[in-house]
């Protein structure tokens, strides 16, 4: 079977915004995520994207601009000669309470029930602690990227503000981990 990783979207493939990635012109990609994600496939991993998008939610953006955002990292994957083997994500706000937002486990459990996967195999990386405490509360191996949010994130856990879960990982960036797993 096919190795499985889990990639946060926002902060982790694509740049950031505190008001939202709202329309495909916005979704920027970081520097050396794509071909990280080309490398994964290539190695024979299958990679999938859990990602909140509390935008919906709160009406700031379509469920159409979502598709359109994501069309636009599918055809920017594709000139790498790859894709993503699936994206899930959640479009409620934090106020509803759902098991599908980070930092509840819902999005990882369905991914290894959909994949048919043993999560506690399965590394997921995110740049944000509800990342991380969601695929650490599933099972799965939780990996901190520096970028987005991933530089608040470590100085909060230095701070004592806000502790990683245990055995996490931390890479400064989606292509440094890359090289750090696949030999």
């Amino acid at each position: 079977m096919s190795p499985l990783i889990i990639l946060d979207r926002d902060g982790v493939i694509n740049h950031d915004s505190p008001n939202y990635v709202k329309t495909p012109t916005e979704w920027q990609p970081i520097k050396g995520s794509l071909q990280a994600i080309a490398n994964f496939k290539l190695a024979g991993w299958k990679v999938v994207i859990a990602t909140n998008q509390a935008g919906i939610g709160k009406g700031i953006i379509s469920y159409s601009n979502l598709h359109a955002i994501h069309s636009k990292m599918l055809n920017s994957l594709e000139q790498y000669g790859t894709t993503i083997d699936a994206i899930f994500f959640c479009p409620h706000t934090q106020e509803t309470r759902c098991g599908c937002r980070k930092p509840k486990p819902g999005m990882f459990l369905e991914i290894g029930t959909r994949f048919q996967v043993k999560l506690t195999d399965v590394i997921a990386v995110g740049d944000s602690l509800r990342d991380l405490i969601a695929s650490s509360t599933a099972g799965a191996k939780p990996f901190l990227v520096r970028t987005g949010n991933g530089c608040r994130t470590i100085l909060e856990h230095e701070k004592k503000v806000a502790p990683l879960p245990k055995n996490t990982k931390v890479f400064d960036d989606l292509f440094t981990l890359t090289k750090s797993i696949i030999s």
